[in-house]
């Protein structure tokens, strides 16, 4: 984005473009857990004035991928490994729960629609068009919330999911785990639409510990590459402690 445009842009517009550059960094593990966000640092490299910029850490800290640390400022969280497979973890009972009602309490309109939905992604799949299936991905899980007709869980089950949307929107940029997703999609949904809540709790389940499993593989890859290239005896001890964490994920099953 040019000065002017940067400029011209809304103020709204420019923090979340920052807090999502911000945020790609902390899921990829370039800006490590404890991190200090530098305020001026930032409007420089993103030549903007600082308004936007303490917008852009309001967003990272609603994201839990930030806080302010009294006379630190905003630095980044703890978001080791074993933190992270808490998340999902957390998640996965949330949506099997959120499956289990929905199955049971959804209209027969509300499930032609969510039957339609997936049936849009399937075709976004197969066309590769990875960013349009990842904004229906959101919203199918939101029709699932819905669902459960009970506002408080559907309340918990979007602040969680806020929590843990950096870490699955990341996986949704390849083709493998795009079809994976979609195919898992197809169990939750003949589950629902079957008014089976047993299905459709363990297979959302499921789901969230594969989400898992794929971000914890990615992670372990970029320590590995990461450890190769500093060849320290620190770095090997962290791409061991991803292997540990990744065959952690699958013992959830």
């Amino acid at each position: 984005m040019s000065r002017d445009n940067k400029q011209d842009a809304p103020r709204g517009v420019l923090s979340e473009v920052i807090a999502e550059h911000l945020e790609k960094e902390i899921v990829e593990g370039l800006l490590s857990s404890g991190a200090k966000l530098d305020e001026t640092a930032i409007a420089k490299r993103f030549e903007v004035s600082r308004t936007p910029v303490r917008e852009a850490f309001m967003l990272l800290v609603s994201r839990a991928l930030a806080e302010r640390i009294p006379y630190r400022g905003v630095v980044v969280c703890d978001l080791s490994i074993e933190r992270i497979e808490q998340m999902f973890e957390a998640m996965g009972e949330i949506e099997g729960l959120c499956g289990r009602l929905a199955a049971g309490r959804m209209s027969a309109s509300e499930r032609a629609d969510l039957l339609d939905r997936h049936k849009a992604m399937q075709r976004l799949a197969a066309a590769g068009d990875f960013q349009t299936y990842e904004r229906l991905n959101t919203e199918l899980h939101d029709q699932i919330y819905a669902g459960t007709h009970n506002a408080d869980l559907i309340e918990i089950a979007h602040q969680m999911r806020l929590k843990l949307a950096p870490f699955r929107r990341s996986q949704l940029l390849n083709m493998e785990r795009v079809e994976q997703s979609n195919a898992e999609h197809e169990e939750i949904v003949q589950g629902i639409i079957e008014r089976d809540a047993v299905t459709a709790e363990r297979r959302l389940r499921l789901h969230l510990i594969s989400s898992a499993q794929t971000y914890i593989t990615a992670l372990k890859a970029r320590v590995v590459e990461q450890a190769s290239k500093r060849g320290t005896d620190q770095g090997i001890l962290a791409a061991n402690d991803a292997r540990a964490a990744s065959a952690r994920a699958k013992g959830l099953r």
